[in-house]
C-alpha cells in the first residue's frame, strides 16, 4: 500500500522544520473540562502570527505535499485524494494550477474554509488561519458550500474520491451536510474542533448549523456527536503531525488535538446531557405598549448551555427567544397579562417555569403613545449569516421586510439585531407593515458593522423622506422628532448614497401622533386600567398633570399621589379589597372614577 513509504519519506521532508515544542502545553496541565479548553484557546492563541489570505498557498507549499500518497510532490487534496489508488487528478504548487474559473472537478485548486468564512464574515484571522484553511479542488469546494460536515446515506452528489453530498442522515438535523471520505473524516474533525478552541469568546456569537451559541461548549448535539466519531474512527496520521509542525512553524501555533488526542473527550464527554437549566429568575416587565408587552429576566445557567427560552402567558406557551430579553405581541389593548419563561438546552431538557410577573397593555394609540416598538427578537432560527431578504413577525405581530439583510448580528451582546448591506448599491432597507396610529417621533439604535466609514440612514414614511439618522462604528440611538404623520404609516429606512456599508438596527419604535383638538384636556377622557385590579397599582392616562385623591367607601382620604403623562401609575399596594372612589384635580377641574381593588 502507499502508507507504508509515509514515515521515512516525510522524516526526509519535514526535518528541516521546526516542531510544537515539547513544553507548549504544559500549562494545560492537570486541567480538564472547559477549564482546559480555556488554556488551550490562550495557549495557542498567545504568540500567534497573523498571516494574509494570499500567503496560504506559499503556507501550502510546506503543510500540504503528497508525501504520503503519491509522493510525488503534489497538492495533498483531502476532497480529491484516493488513498488506496490513483487520483483521478493532481494539482501542482504553482500559480497556474490555481482558481481562477472552474466548471467541473480538475480545472483547478483554492482556499476550502472548514468553518465557512460568511459564518465569520470573511474575518481576520479566521480567513486566513492555515490550520482551518485547505488547498481543495475548487469545483468540489464549490459543492461543499457552507454546509456543515455529517453523515449523508443519499447523496445527491459524489465527488471523484467519494466526498458526497446530500441531506444529514444523523439525528438532530435534516438540512444539507458534506461528508468526506473515512481516510480524512478525523483530520477535518479535529480541525473544527481547534477552530472551536482557538476562537472562544467569538464563535458563540456566530450562526451555523454545527454551533449552538455558546463560546464553552460550542456544538450543538449531533454534530458534537459526529466529531467525536469522526476523532476516535481515524486517529492523528503522520501527515497530521507534519502538516501541524508546518503550520506552527508558518504562523507560530498547533492544532492541540493532533499533538494530545485524548484532549478531545476531556473537554467534551459523550455522555448524553440529563441536566435542566436553572430557571429564570427575576422576570419582569420593561416596558407596556397597547399591542405588545416586553419582559426582561437574569439569563438561566447549565452544564453544557442554554439554548432558548419559552415565553407562556397566562400558562399557555407564546413564543421562543434565544436571548435574555422578549416581546409578547399581538395582546389586548387596557389588558392585565400573567407571564413566565423557560428555559431549554442543547438536550431539550427544561428547566422550571420562571415566578410569574403581571403586565397590562395601555390603551390604543392615542397622541404621543407608543404606536410601534420592534426589538427584532422573533427571527427563524438558526439565524443568517448571509445577506439576502428577510421576513419575520415583528414584535407587533405583523410581517415585517428587509433586503440584503442577515439576522446573526447584534448591537448589545445577547439581544439581536437586524443588519443590511449598502455597499455598492447593494440597495439594503428595512420596512414596517402598515401600522395605524400615526407617527410623531422615532428612535432607533445603528452600529456600522465591520470595516466601513460614518454614514446616514434615510427614514420614509409612506415613501417620503422624513430625516436621516446617523451611523459610525459606535453604537448610537437617535430620535428624530417633528414627523408628524397621521393615520396609517409604512416607514422604511435604508442608505441612498452609493457605496455605503453595512449596518446593523436596533429598537425600532415610534410614538403615535394625532392632531390635537379641545377634547384633548377634557378629564372625562382621562383612563384608568384596569379596572377591577389585582395589581399593585392602576395606569391613569390623560393628557395632563393630575393629583390623585382616593378615598374609601365610608369617604375617608386615604391616599394622596401626584401623577404626570410620564409618571402614571397609581399606587394602590397598600390599599384592601373592595370599592373606591378616586378624584382626579387638574388646573382645568376634577373628575371622580371609581377603582375596584380585588
Amino acid at each position: 500500500m502507499k502508507q507504508l513509504y509515509v514515515i521515512l519519506l516525510s522524516s526526509i521532508v519535514f526535518s528541516g522544520y521546526a516542531q510544537v515544542p515539547a513544553n507548549y502545553y504544559n500549562s494545560a496541565s492537570g486541567l480538564e473540562g472547559y477549564a482546559l479548553k480555556t488554556e488551550l484557546h490562550a495557549i495557542i492563541s498567545t504568540g500567534y502570527v497573523q498571516k494574509s489570505y494570499g500567503d496560504l498557498y506559499g503556507g501550502y507549499q510546506t503543510t500540504d505535499v503528497d508525501s504520503y500518497y503519491e509522493m510525488d510532490g503534489s497538492v495533498l487534496d483531502v476532497y480529491s485524494e484516493k488513498p488506496a489508488g490513483a487520483d483521478s487528478y493532481t494539482y501542482e504548487h504553482v500559480s497556474g494550477d490555481r482558481c481562477g474559473s472552474y466548471s467541473s472537478e480538475a480545472d483547478c485548486y483554492n482556499r476550502e474554509h472548514i468553518i465557512p468564512q460568511s459564518v465569520f464574515n470573511e474575518a481576520l484571522p479566521m480567513v486566513s488561519d492555515i490550520h482551518q484553511v485547505i488547498p481543495t479542488d475548487g469545483f468540489v469546494n464549490n459543492k461543499r458550500s457552507n454546509f456543515p460536515f455529517g453523515i449523508v446515506n443519499s447523496p445527491t452528489w459524489t465527488s471523484t474520491n467519494g466526498s458526497k453530498v446530500g441531506s444529514n442522515s444523523s439525528s438532530g438535523y435534516s438540512g444539507d451536510a458534506f461528508e468526506p471520505i473515512d481516510e480524512f473524516k478525523g483530520d477535518i474533525a479535529r480541525s473544527v474542533l481547534y477552530f472551536a478552541v482557538r476562537y472562544e469568546g467569538q464563535v458563540g456569537s456566530w450562526s451555523f448549523p454545527m454551533f449552538n451559541g455558546t463560546n464553552d461548549r460550542v456544538f450543538t448535539e449531533w454534530a458534537l456527536n459526529i466529531l467525536l466519531d469522526w476523532h476516535a474512527a481515524d486517529p492523528v496520521s503522520q501527515r497530521e503531525i507534519d502538516r501541524n509542525n508546518a503550520a506552527y512553524n508558518y504562523q507560530n501555533n498547533a492544532n492541540p488535538f493532533i499533538s494530545h488526542p485524548e484532549y478531545a473527550n476531556m473537554i467534551w464527554s459523550q455522555t448524553a446531557d440529563t441536566e435542566a437549566p436553572s430557571s429564570p429568575t427575576n422576570l419582569m416587565v420593561t416596558n407596556e405598549a397597547s399591542t405588545n408587552i416586553s419582559l426582561s429576566w437574569t439569563a438561566s445557567t447549565d452544564n453544557i448551555g442554554v439554548t432558548s427560552y419559552d415565553i407562556y402567558v397566562g400558562g399557555t406557551f407564546n413564543t421562543t427567544v434565544t436571548t435574555n430579553l422578549g416581546t409578547v405581541s399581538g395582546l389586548t389593548p387596557e389588558t392585565t397579562y400573567t407571564f413566565t419563561v423557560l428555559a431549554k438546552d442543547s438536550g431539550n431538557n427544561i428547566s422550571a417555569q420562571s415566578a410569574a410577573v403581571n403586565g397590562t397593555t395601555t390603551e390604543a394609540g392615542t397622541n404621543g403613545g407608543e404606536c410601534a416598538n420592534e426589538t427584532f427578537s422573533n427571527f427563524e432560527l438558526p439565524l443568517a449569516s448571509s445577506y439576502a431578504d428577510r421576513t419575520w413577525t415583528g414584535d407587533n405581530g405583523m410581517l415585517w421586510t428587509a433586503t440584503r439583510a442577515r439576522t446573526d448580528q447584534s448591537i448589545t451582546t445577547g439581544n439581536s439585531a437586524i443588519a443590511f448591506d449598502g455597499r455598492n448599491d447593494s440597495n439594503g432597507s428595512i420596512s414596517s407593515p402598515m401600522i395605524s396610529g400615526g407617527i410623531g417621533a422615532l428612535t432607533v439604535t445603528t452600529l456600522r458593522l465591520f470595516s466601513g466609514g460614518t454614514g446616514n440612514l434615510t427614514l420614509y414614511v409612506n415613501n417620503v423622506s422624513k430625516g436621516v439618522i446617523p451611523y459610525s462604528d459606535v453604537a448610537q440611538t437617535t430620535t428624530l422628532t417633528g414627523i408628524n404623520e397621521e393615520g396609517d404609516v409604512t416607514i422604511v429606512i435604508k442608505e441612498d448614497t452609493a457605496g455605503g456599508d453595512r449596518v446593523a438596527i436596533d429598537n425600532l419604535s415610534w410614538t403615535c401622533y394625532t392632531t390635537l383638538g379641545l377634547e384633548d384636556n377634557d378629564l372625562s377622557n382621562i383612563k384608568m386600567y384596569p379596572n377591577p385590579s389585582k395589581l399593585g397599582y392602576v395606569t391613569i392616562k390623560a393628557n395632563q398633570d393630575l393629583t390623585a385623591e382616593v378615598f374609601d367607601i365610608l369617604g375617608k382620604k386615604v391616599k394622596v399621589q401626584s401623577l404626570s403623562q410620564d409618571q402614571n401609575k397609581l399606587n394602590v399596594s397598600s390599599l384592601t379589597q373592595g370599592v373606591y372612589l378616586i378624584k382626579l384635580s387638574s388646573e382645568t377641574g376634577s373628575v371622580i372614577k371609581k377603582l375596584i381593588k380585588q
